[in-house]
């Protein structure tokens, strides 16, 4: 039992792997067994198809993410410290990918969304409810900083959305242009967005 979890994990992270580096449509399930050393029957005892590995690795990218993501925004710092933590942790993470294999991988959930969202449904719905869980999330902490008269918005499950989707896309401008550099404006964007501070000019102002 326990090699038979092991072969389970082998494919998964090897799946991950060349899914970041080349994309989903470019592999063959042969290709994937061949990356995480397992013999190509063990593929098909644990998944049906390529496409249920593709969801049972976003499944699991996810639920590491969801966790860290719950870990930062959910600490007892205020909320717009929160947010700059969250964009912190995600340029340090392509970061380390790029000193892993040299270049800036990107976002796994928005590579699929560009390369599968019109391919197939089963992918495309979970990614959607994979960024309206992140949105929620973000949602939240503005909320809570609206409370304080942190931030001028109204709408916050706009802003969320707003700011999901400048977190995205600053990630694929580094991955298109190999180059975390470009993920140095987030935290200044995320402020304009919000119509907020920084908490330290927001004191030098009071």
């Amino acid at each position: 039992m326990g090699r038979t979890s092991d072969a389970k994990e082998k494919i998964l992270s090897a799946a991950q792997s060349l899914i970041e580096l080349r994309g989903y449509s470019a592999l063959g399930v042969a290709e994937i067994c061949k990356a995480a050393g397992v013999p190509k029957g063990s593929f098909y005892y644990f998944f049906e198809s390529k496409e249920a590995l593709a969801l049972a690795v976003i499944d699991e990218h996810w639920a590491g993410q969801k966790r860290d993501w719950t870990g930062i925004l959910n600490s007892e710092a205020g909320p717009l410290d929160r947010l700059r933590q969250l964009f912190e942790v995600t340029e340090a993470g392509q970061r380390a990918g790029q000193q892993s294999c040299g270049t800036v991988s990107g976002c796994l959930f928005g590579n699929l969304t560009l390369e599968m969202s019109n391919q197939t449904e089963a992918i495309r719905t979970r990614l959607q409810e994979i960024f309206d869980a992140q949105v929620e999330m973000v949602d939240s902490v503005i909320t809570e900083a609206l409370e304080r008269d942190e931030v001028t918005v109204t709408d916050t499950r706009e802003a969320a959305r707003s700011v999901v989707a400048q977190l995205e896309g600053q990630v694929l401008f580094a991955k298109l242009y190999n180059n975390t550099l470009r993920l140095s404006p987030l935290w200044a964007n995320c402020l304009a967005l919000l119509g907020a501070r920084a908490p330290q000019e927001a004191l030098a102002g009071s």
